[in-house]
This record gives C-alpha cells, structure tokens and sequence, in this order.
C-alpha cells in the first residue's frame, strides 16, 4: 500500500512540475512576443519622425532644384505608401522604397552648394542624421528581440507550447539590395 501511495505522490509531483514548466514556458514566450511588438513601436515611431521630416526637407530642396519633379514625385509616392501600410511587412517594404527616394533626394542636394549652405536646410539634415542613427539603434535591438523570440519558439520542448498556442516565426527588419546601392542621379534639361 506503502508504494501505491509512493508512486501517486511522484506521479502528483511529476505532474505538478509539468505544468509549472508549461506554465512558465507559456509565460516566456507571452513576454517575448511583447518585447517585439514594443520594439517595433519604437522603429515605427523613428520611421514616423523621419517621414515628419522628409516635407520639410523635400520643400526646402525645391526652392533650389525645382527642376528635380520626379524625384519629389518619388518622395511623395513613397511616403503615400508608408502611410497606407498596416502590417510590420508592409511598413519594413514602405520603409525601403522611401528609403531610396530620400537617398536619390540627398544625392541632388549635394549638388546645389547654396543648397548645402542653407541654414533651414542644414537643421533639417542634422535632425535627419540623428533620426537616421536612433532607427539604426532601434532596428538592431529590434533584430536582437525577434532573434532570440525565434530562437525560444524554436527550442524543445518549448517548440511544442509555441506550436499548440500558435506563436509563429516574426519577420526581421532587413534592407533589400535596392536601397543600398547608390542613387543614380540625372539631371534633365
């Protein structure tokens, strides 16, 4: 009788640190979903603040290359489409092309020397480099999370909670190769 009782209390405890380690993995991976939709919100509002500069830059190079229709037409369209992007995909993919258009932008105003002496123009630059390096710092700690939530969501046995509880793979935040070339820049006449 003696081991009857033995082996249900072993059974029991057994039991019990089953569930609390599904309960803490379960846990985990609710903490670690949370930290990437909050280091999202942060890229997402540096995307903001670098779209809430681009008008003031775009106008400010107009004054002085007003002959430049397509690539303000470019800006526009590009910013249009950050705008009508609602999932993170569409909002990294909206992020590349405008990307590409403010790069071809700051091509031309490099040349316009009375451009690049323009103190509205300078301020907007100096606001855009310091948004341009707080996006590098959130992308990165962005990667950072989505990689170690990966990676748990990958791991035994808490592979097993992921997949009854449906926590899937999140997206990285990657630059595709056009927005990393140089921008070509024609001037027409």
């Amino acid at each position: 009788m003696k081991k009857i009782v033995s082996a249900w209390i072993i059974l029991a405890v057994i039991l019990v640190l089953l569930i609390g380690s599904g309960v803490s993995g379960y846990n985990r991976l609710v903490v670690l979903s949370e930290s990437v939709t909050n280091q999202w919100a942060e890229v997402d509002n540096q995307l903001q603040r670098r779209y809430d500069l681009i008008p003031n830059l775009v106008e400010t190079v107009k004054g002085y290359a007003a002959h430049e229709k397509g690539i303000f037409e470019e800006v526009a369209n590009a910013r249009s489409r950050l705008i009508g992007a609602r999932t993170v995909d569409e909002r990294v993919t909206a992020a590349q092309g405008m990307e590409t258009a403010l790069a071809r932008l700051l091509a031309i105003a490099e040349n316009y020397p009375q451009l690049k002496a323009d103190t509205h123009f300078t301020k907007l630059m100096d606001e855009l480099s310091g948004t341009e390096n707080r996006l590098a710092v959130a992308r990165m700690r962005y990667n950072d999370i989505v990689k170690q939530y990966n990676q748990t969501i990958k791991q035994f046995p808490t592979v097993i909670l992921a997949r009854l509880f449906g926590f899937g793979d999140k997206s990285y935040f990657q630059i595709d190769e056009k927005a990393r070339q140089t921008p070509q820049v024609k001037f027409g006449g």
